[in-house]
């Protein structure tokens, strides 16, 4: 019954795993397929699996210029100002009833109708994943923690273009504000109740 209620009051976040980011990683199969997993343990445990997805309007009316991250966007090679550009990775893409966000920053909370979803869910716990490591997960664990929010963070369904950085949010700097563990450990708390 208590396994019951966390699942109740837990969430999934798959965040910014878009075909523009997924080209980012040299090599996506070992995440992909942890990635797979997770969202197979959420669904399997009745547990919400919120896909977040950076995206802006026509011409990119949302980047500041006084903004270092999203002011250059405009000239870079990658698009996120179309539909086709905010779409989730068809390797993991979300089923018709799942819940997708769109964020104007990094954060997965900044821009967008998160946190109301989130409340109206009754959501309470976190569990976050997604593309950059450095980028929209530790924006977001960091922002996440701010509001209170119970997070997981599962290193091997997270991935960033730095190894190295990668390593030592994982180890170092998440473990202060969430528990950080893989997919598998995360499936095996299921199977013990």
């Amino acid at each position: 019954m208590e396994q019951n209620k966390i699942n109740q009051n837990t969430a999934l976040l798959v965040m910014d795993v878009q075909v523009a980011t997924v080209k980012m990683l040299e090599n996506s199969e070992v995440f992909f397929h942890s990635l797979q997993k997770a969202i197979q343990t959420a669904r399997n445990n009745k547990m919400p699996v919120i896909y977040v997805v950076v995206g802006f309007r026509k011409g990119y009316p949302e980047a500041s210029p006084d903004n270092k991250a999203f002011s250059g966007i405009k000239e870079r090679a990658v698009s996120f100002d179309t539909e086709e550009a905010s779409k989730v990775h068809e390797w993991v893409a979300p089923l018709p009833d799942d819940i997708v966000v769109t964020k104007k920053r990094v954060s997965a909370f900044t821009g967008s109708d998160l946190e109301v979803v989130l409340r109206s869910l009754g959501i309470k716990h976190l569990v976050l994943t997604g593309i950059a490591t450095s980028g929209v997960v530790l924006s977001t664990v960091r922002e996440a923690a701010d509001r209170d929010y119970i997070l997981t963070v599962l290193s091997d369904c997270c991935a960033d273009r730095d190894e190295e950085v990668h390593r030592v949010l994982t180890t170092k700097i998440f473990p202060r504000q969430a528990d950080v563990m893989s997919a598998d450990e995360w499936a095996g708390t299921f199977k013990k109740i």
